[in-house]
């Protein structure tokens, strides 16, 4: 008996838009049983049945179906629609996102005379510059057309200086909520969360989307949060509809957003400024609605004069920095600047840009990709001729701290600051070899965390540590034996121990951002390390900090991001190394196993009530607590951390190991790994409360930006 096997199909949806320009709007079309929508529905249906039933792709297409019909701030309608083809599973790959959109687009017949956008498609004066295509997910078909009787809502907002409220909250089962945000033509739409509550997965499964249309395209996407959180934070469309999607598809305890929207003018990001004679700065100029978060493809002209000649205009960004544009495109921004090209990025510190010029010109083109974080600048004037005795920086001068000399920095663009700078002391007090050249300038440069030599040959040989007998353990116990955690370091603010941090380089410390939080303490000059210390005030070896780089993205409020580099003026020598040893950084995104065993390490507080902290080192161990125990907790823990501790309180850290490392042994090699760092936590050693600590693995990019050497 012969068996027919059925073939397996799958139905595939691609979410698109486009925009008519030759009918006119009507708030019939906002109404999805009326006559007036029915009738732009049906005639949009035929026409892209017509495109795909004449298409290759004519024995898999199935229907095609209009979601919304909406006004949109350059006139004419802006239909959304899903198109839906089914075939054979195995044959899935032939849909590209952009065969299927191509055919739709080469559809268009446009005007060679004219030179416009706009085309005919079967009749239909279609504006090709607005037609958009992603693949979508049945889940979001199933939502946005009605025939999931989820949780999908509409909003027409149109009276100002109003907020709308946007809130939904679960304690179990599921959410996958689609809310459709429209505002009155000519207006945009400002979206304002105050809180979230949601599963930190790295937006696997739980994530909340802000899209720049009416249906989950790809493309529109203006920012996507994917943890909890509960600062404000606020987003701007570029047009007068938003689509803000929350999923939360397998809810265990309570999640949900309690934001608002209200609708807002369009803002024109530009301005005219005279800068007075005295030097130094004297306003501010921004991003586009700040404080939002800036919307893609915005623009931003300001023109500056200042009244003297011998004057130029100094900027002063935070968290912030303009380098010349190279062949890459700029992912945060480009800038022109009295037409040079400059790219923007994010910082962890200030930085000024000064242009040796009494009229300056400055166009900012936003990233064309997603919203990105507000900006805002200082300007003022200098004298152009006090630099004059400096090295140049070509045009302009490219600052971060101290003299454009000879300091370690290379605070111009072309490095012309630091060049010349060979007379300094040899390496390790002799001529080290760097191949075939000798190297200068750095008095430790071997094993300094630093490649030096241009074939990293200085950096040879240097590893982190191995478990080995001099590394004992009192297993429970808590005292540590000399030498037991030779990357523990203890940091010393003006003479008096502060924090905790981490060897990983004979340059360079890891230590957590909240120990150099505010004006005085982000100063390294009161900042000494103390090395292969047991006893507070015996140690080994003492060495200025140099400088801190503090995570630009650290939030005191939360602790999220809290990471913090330092580096040495003077590196550790290598005479001490069993008793100074640096611990290793694990493997960028590394996961780790709930339950496992690690040890933290410091000189803080015994105990919660204790005044004062442990003379002797202390160590404890501890395990790791699953991250959704952890988020049940403390309810705001992102994916840039970790709890650790046991669950029935009195193994933990506590005030004065802040910044000290989380360290756990890797059963493969018997290394240690810096998986965590000492940050936050409900009091010390509490039932229930297990400790906090950044998720080392989170940041490892990060810190191969300022120590190139551990990759």
């Amino acid at each position: 008996m012969q068996h027919c096997k059925t073939e397996s199909k799958d139905a595939f949806y691609f979410a698109g838009m486009f925009r008519i320009t030759n009918i006119e709007f009507l708030p019939e079309y906002q109404q999805k049983e009326s006559r007036e929508f029915l009738s732009v529905a049906r005639t949009v249906q035929q026409v892209i049945n017509l495109v795909y039933t004449t298409s290759a792709f004519s024995k898999f297409y199935e229907q095609s179906v209009v979601a919304d019909v909406s006004s949109n701030n350059k006139g004419g309608l802006l239909v959304h629609f899903w198109i839906v083809f089914v075939m054979p599973r195995a044959k899935g790959h032939i849909f590209c996102e952009d065969c299927v959109a191509a055919i739709l687009k080469d559809s268009i017949q446009t005007s060679i005379i004219n030179r416009t956008s706009v085309g005919s498609l079967q009749g239909l004066a279609v504006d090709m510059d607005s037609v958009v295509l992603n693949a979508g997910l049945r889940s979001d078909y199933s939502s946005t057309i009605g025939s999931d009787k989820g949780c999908s809502q509409y909003f027409y907002a149109e009276r100002l200086s109003l907020h709308y409220p946007l809130e939904i909250s679960a304690t179990s089962g599921r959410l996958m909520c689609h809310f459709k945000l429209v505002a009155i033509v000519g207006y945009l739409i400002r979206l304002s969360i105050k809180s979230i509550q949601i599963e930190a997965d790295n937006c696997v499964t739980d994530s909340l989307t802000i899209y720049d249309s009416l249906l989950p395209i790809r493309s529109s996407i203006l920012y996507r949060i994917c943890e909890p959180t509960r600062i404000l934070m606020s987003f701007v469309s570029t047009n007068n509809l938003m689509l803000v999607t929350f999923k939360a598809p397998h809810i265990r305890r309570l999640s949900g957003i309690w934001a608002y929207f209200e609708v807002i003018p369009e803002q024109k990001c530009e301005n005219t400024v005279l800068v007075k004679e005295i030097t130094g700065f004297e306003g501010t100029i921004s991003s586009p609605y700040y404080p939002s978060y800036y919307p893609p493809k915005c623009k931003c002209t300001w023109k500056f004069q200042t009244s003297l000649s011998t004057l130029g205009i100094a900027l002063k960004f935070y968290n912030y920095s303009i380098t010349k544009k190279s062949m890459k495109g700029c992912e945060h921004g480009w800038w022109e600047i009295n037409e040079h090209m400059y790219c923007g990025s994010y910082m962890d510190h200030q930085t000024i840009f000064r242009v040796p010029s009494p009229l300056v010109h400055i166009q900012l083109q936003c990233s064309s990709r997603l919203s990105d974080k507000p900006l805002l600048v200082e300007y003022g004037s200098y004298n152009i001729s006090q630099l004059s005795s400096q090295p140049a920086c070509n045009t302009s001068s490219f600052r971060q701290h101290g003299p454009l000399i000879c300091d370690g920095f290379r605070d111009c663009e072309n490095g012309r600051d630091e060049q010349n700078c060979t007379q300094s002391i040899p390496c390790n007090n002799r001529t080290f070899k760097c191949g075939n050249d000798i190297c200068f300038r750095k008095q430790n440069a071997k094993c300094d965390g630093t490649v030096d030599c241009p074939d990293g040959s200085d950096e040879e040989g240097c590893t982190c540590s191995r478990s080995s007998s001099t590394l004992h353990r009192i297993i429970g116990g808590t005292d540590t034996l000399e030498g037991g955690w030779p990357w523990q370091v203890s940091l010393h603010f003006v003479g008096s121990a502060y924090c905790g941090a981490s060897v990983i380089s004979r340059e360079w410390l890891l230590s957590a951002a909240h120990c150099f939080h505010g004006n005085r303490l982000s100063d390294p000059t009161p900042w000494t390390a103390h090395f292969g210390m047991y006893v507070q005030g015996n140690a080994k070896f003492v060495s200025p900090v140099r400088r801190i780089v503090v995570h630009e993205y650290y939030n005191s409020q939360t602790f999220d991001y809290d990471i913090a580099l330092l580096q040495l003026s003077i590196a550790w020598p290598e005479t001490l190394k069993q008793l100074i040893q640096p611990i290793c950084i694990p493997p960028a995104g590394q996961r780790v196993r709930s339950g496992e065993k690690c040890w933290v390490t410091g000189w803080g507080r015994r105990h919660e009530a204790d005044n004062k902290g442990s003379l002797v080192l202390q160590q404890a161990e501890v395990e790791l607590i699953d991250q959704t125990l952890c988020v049940s907790t403390y309810g705001i823990i992102t994916s840039r951390m970790l709890c650790a501790g046991v669950m029935s309180g009195k193994r933990d850290a506590c005030k004065g190991d802040s910044g000290g490392p989380l360290s756990c042994r890797r059963k493969s090699d018997g290394k240690w790994i810096l998986t965590g760092i000492v940050s936050w936590g409900h009091g010390c050693g509490r039932p229930n409360f297990p400790g906090v600590y950044t998720r080392v693995s989170n940041f490892v990019p990060w810190i191969h930006k300022y120590v190139p050497s551990l990759l």
